[in-house]
């Protein structure tokens, strides 16, 4: 390998180019399935580099320069969709303006500065002619909303990819567990009657005694990086419009999220066994991820320091099948947050720590 970059004025510049992309990628709205134009951005920045750019629906991807078969190949991910603005905004959440040494607007934290940290990582290391692997950067779509035509559909098009770093706010730990999401759509079925008499079976009631459970039982197994399986009931509803009709049927969901010590299937047969409410799983793809401490990515990250943990919430690792490090500046708390914002020194230090892992990486694994 080439001699060991440094945060010297190269790196600097990157970090000021990607600074500049992330406010462009602010300002322009990049909704999940919307994100055409913002995967246009990202594409003329990697062009503008004279780097080989590929795109597929709204994902752009580009290898570095002397890829070769015979070697391993990293992939570097991050979304560069959004979710939608809450109503608790104050400022333009497409404005994309500093302040006090953060950079505020809607994407910048979850997953813009991840992403263009990450972009700016692999155009430091694209001419590099003696890597002992390949790199592969990857900015995907549909990953707010699980979707199909994201990272799951796109890696379908890309090389044989060994392991990877997901580019998400982890206040540059290493996110080595991350647990699964499991959607229960529940239905508990009744009898319409007359609210004033004592006619019918009152499917709210059926629904809350199911509820009762979901929020009393645990499941036995916890993780010492994912902890418990948690669940939550997220909502309820009835079809009912008129308030003199007992319902027939209540419909609720329920939010689980899964340690690595179970299965998708452990966990809807020990509910099925405990409700009477019909269940109807929405998804069965986000399962729980686990990288061992022993792969190299890991090692590489331990020998700077970077401390581990496992993360609850969930993002396009669970789609992948090959062993991924979930890591990037940013604060998950930050997420979907009104008024959203990332310090821009935490951009500075993702792009420094991606490169010192990557240079540790090659020194492992050569």
């Amino acid at each position: 390998m080439n001699k060991e970059v440094t945060f010297d004025g190269y790196q600097h510049k990157l970090f000021s180019e990607a600074l500049e992309l992330l406010k462009q990628l602010i300002r322009i709205p990049s909704f999940s399935k919307e994100e055409d134009k913002t995967a246009d951005a990202i594409g003329n920045f990697l062009t503008e580099r004279n780097i080989k750019t590929n795109r597929y629906l709204n994902n752009v991807w580009a290898a570095n320069k002397y890829f070769d078969g015979k070697k391993i190949t990293v992939l570097l991910n991050s979304h560069h969709d959004t979710v939608k603005p809450n109503g608790g905004y104050t400022n333009d959440p497409f404005r994309a303006f500093e302040k006090d040494g953060r950079l505020y607007g809607l994407g910048s934290n979850d997953a813009g500065g991840p992403l263009a940290a990450l972009i700016a990582t692999f155009v430091c290391f694209y001419e590099k002619e003696n890597l002992p692997f390949n790199l592969i950067i990857a900015a995907t779509a549909e990953e707010e909303i699980s979707g199909h035509d994201g990272i799951e559909i796109l890696l379908h098009q890309l090389p044989k990819i060994d392991c990877g770093i997901v580019g998400e706010p982890t206040l540059m730990k290493m996110a080595i567990a991350e647990k699964g999401l499991l959607v229960l759509d529940c239905t508990a079925h009744g009898m319409a009657g007359h609210a004033a008499r004592n006619e019918g079976i009152n499917a709210v009631y059926k629904a809350m005694n199911d509820i009762r459970w979901f929020s009393k039982f645990q499941f036995e197994k916890t993780s010492p990086f994912l902890g418990p399986v948690h669940i939550a009931v997220t909502s309820i509803n009835t079809h009912n419009k008129a308030h003199n009709i007992v319902p027939s049927e209540c419909s609720f969901v329920v939010d689980i999220r899964v340690n690595e010590f179970y299965s998708f299937d452990e966990i809807i047969n020990e509910v099925r066994k405990n409700i009477t409410s019909e269940i109807m799983p929405r998804s069965t793809r986000l399962k729980p991820s686990f990288i061992e401490e022993s792969h190299p990515l890991v090692m590489a990250g331990s020998a700077l320091g970077i401390e581990s943990y496992g993360s609850p919430t969930c993002s396009d690792r669970a789609l992948m099948n090959f062993p991924t490090l979930k890591l990037g500046p940013g604060d998950s708390a930050r997420s979907h947050s009104a008024d959203e914002y990332i310090f821009i020194e935490e951009i500075k230090d993702g792009i420094k720590k991606y490169v010192l892992l990557l240079q540790k990486l090659a020194e492992i694994i050569k």
